[in-house]
């Protein structure tokens, strides 16, 4: 979007016009040697304009803005060098020599933003810096031999010391400039984007090596054609800036200590080029300070080179130890934890499995590899896994936990607490990393404990708070209760002691279990006292069921080696899930009335032989 803007921007198409003008207007115009003074100026004046709103963006960084307003000063310096030597042309029309107040003005501005380009953060530390400043002086001595061989040589046997002496700095002090944006380009810090900082430095680069080299190629140019090549670099740099002031919004900032690219051509292209240029200076077979010059850059630059390579193995080497020492150390904590870490794509197969998958799982690693982790997953804990695929796409990069059971080599299950975490989008995993730890006892002692909390310890039946439980969660619009009470419990355990009395317990919960069907409940509300939950039963098959439960728990039962037998008085109720205690209470009433009745009619404890029990009812 701001890419369009910029294509569309008034001022970038103004800026273009002028460019595209400058060509005819003293090649074949009127041009004049007032009117590039005026252009140079106001261009001054635009950039000034441009770094101020930049040092004022609300987006830029504390850093850029310090930056932007040390570019505004330089090119208001700038502006007030050339404003002065545009009106010395507009005094003397036919003066060409640039005034010391010129180029000193010019010069101290351009001075200031060398200071602002090598004093801005670097970001990285240590080693990072040395082979950023390692690139950046490579780059830099493969401009200064370029300057070197097309300017400053022919300008220090020019015919003016002056003139030779304002090229030679301004020359210098636009290298220095190319340096530091070269800088912080390759740091990845700059207060610019990277289109608009490359424009920059082509376009100050040009300032410098623009009119040498054109009069290395073309001999004489001229003075229209030098106006030309030298305006046209100025207009370069005017639309880098008003380029960056319409991409300010995409600077990023960047993390304390990162760098940029960690590495640029650019340094490679600076040694190729000089390269070519000294093959390019031994044609002319004369051994002058041309050639002296590009010698001595080649040497330097093939030093710097070489400095960078050094420092490069160095820090290979040191890397390559401390990835060993990582490896080793990753080695021996997977190789001794009692986890087990898997590492799976998003359809289950197995990538990588570590050495605890034999503690865990009684397989190698090299058997688990290729093999779907669903298959060893057990059938009830597939849509498990089927969520947790779902949670990690949601949350991506955070850990999901599930509780799953793997098949061990022997057949049996084990519960594993799996940690899982997409790491897909990481190149040296390319996967799902599972860690997982055995839970089978946890799960199992938790199993227990929650049974227990909801199960009589004696008889295994459920208890009161289970009953309530499944009283409330019942679905059914009808529900009977059975309360049954133990007549001649309290004798037997008088007569043949507690643990006897344990075992007709035991034996009565046996008898309730198997004369209920699916989905009822029977429970130890306590002492000699149960309790039966019927869903979906009518009274009249619940006060049925009743009656055989009295006649089954009637039936003698060898206790300590003898045959003991107690009754039951049983009281039902019917109502709905709602009535909750009521049903209970209700149930209860009853169940005394009908051990009252039982009083009435006789004993129900005794010691008859079992050829006097009732017969076993099965129901239904």
């Amino acid at each position: 979007m701001q890419m369009r803007a910029a294509v569309r921007d008034p001022v970038l198409l103004a800026l273009l016009a002028t460019g595209l003008l400058l060509a005819p207007w003293f090649l074949a115009g009127p041009g004049g040697t007032t009117m590039p003074w005026v252009i140079q100026a106001a261009l001054d004046v635009l950039m000034a304009y441009i770094a101020w709103r930049l040092a004022r963006h609300p987006e830029m960084p504390a850093a850029g803005r310090r930056f932007w307003q040390v570019v505004m000063i330089a090119c208001a310096s700038c502006a007030i060098g050339d404003t002065y030597q545009c009106l010395m042309v507009v005094a003397n029309p036919g003066t060409t020599r640039i005034s010391l107040v010129q180029t000193t003005f010019v010069v101290a501005g351009m001075a200031t933003v060398v200071v602002a380009t090598l004093r801005h953060p670097l970001g990285g530390a240590g080693r990072q810096r040395l082979r950023l400043w390692f690139d950046t002086a490579t780059v830099l001595t493969g401009v200064a031999v370029f300057l070197w061989y097309f300017l400053l040589a022919e300008e220090l046997g020019g015919r003016y010391d002056s003139d030779r002496w304002a090229a030679s700095a301004t020359a210098g002090v636009m290298l220095l400039i190319a340096f530091g944006v070269l800088k912080l380009i390759l740091s990845g810090t700059a207060p610019f984007t990277r289109l608009a900082g490359s424009a920059a430095a082509l376009g100050v680069a040009g300032t410098a090596l623009a009119a040498p080299i054109t009069t290395g190629l073309v001999g004489d140019p001229g003075p229209g054609l030098m106006t030309v090549v030298q305006l046209l670099p100025c207009v370069l740099t005017t639309a880098a800036l008003r380029l960056q002031q319409l991409q300010a919004g995409l600077l990023t900032p960047r993390l304390p200590g990162a760098l940029g690219p960690r590495s640029s051509r650019l340094p490679y292209l600076a040694v190729v080029a000089t390269q070519l240029l000294l093959v390019w200076s031994l044609r002319e077979r004369t051994i002058d300070s041309r050639l002296w010059g590009v010698a001595i850059g080649v040497v330097v630059i093939t030093a710097l080179v070489l400095g960078r390579q050094l420092v490069a193995f160095r820090d290979n080497e040191r890397l390559l130890g401390e990835l060993d020492e990582q490896r080793e150390r990753f080695r021996a904590l997977v190789q001794n934890t009692s986890d087990l870490t898997l590492v799976v794509d998003p359809l289950g197969k197995i990538g990588y499995a570590s050495p605890a998958a034999e503690r865990v799982l009684g397989l190698t690693p090299e058997q688990l590899l290729e093999t779907n982790l669903y298959d060893r997953t057990h059938p009830d804990d597939l849509a498990g896994l089927s969520e947790l695929s779902k949670q990690l796409i949601a949350r991506p990069g955070h850990g999901v936990t599930i509780q799953v059971r793997w098949r061990h080599a022997d057949g049996s299950h084990r519960w594993l607490d799996v940690v899982s975490t997409d790491m897909q989008h990481n190149p040296s995993v390319g996967g799902v990393v599972l860690n997982a730890r055995d839970a089978t006892e946890t799960r199992a002692l938790h199993d227990e404990l929650r049974r227990q909390a909801s199960h009589d310890a004696l008889t295994g039946l459920a208890n009161r708070v289970l009953l309530h439980r499944r009283l409330q969660e019942s679905a059914a619009g009808t529900v009977s209760m059975l309360l049954i009470d133990l007549d001649g419990f309290k004798q037997v355990n008088d007569r043949h002691g507690h643990h006897a009395g344990d075992i007709v317990l035991q034996t009565v919960a046996e008898r309730l279990t198997g004369m209920l069907g699916a989905g009822e409940l029977a429970a130890r509300l306590g002492g000699d006292e149960f309790a039966v939950l019927l869903p979906g039963t009518a009274k009249t098959e619940a006060t049925n069921l009743a009656e055989q439960i009295a006649a089954v728990v009637a039936e003698p039962m060898m206790v300590s080696g003898q045959w003991l037998s107690v009754g039951a008085s049983v009281g039902v109720a019917t109502g709905t899930p709602g009535e909750g205690d009521g049903l209970l209470r209700e149930a209860d009433a009853l169940m005394y009335e009908r051990k009252k009745a039982r009083k009435a009619g006789g004993t129900a404890l005794t010691d008859d032989p079992p050829g006097l029990a009732t017969t076993h009812h099965q129901r239904r």
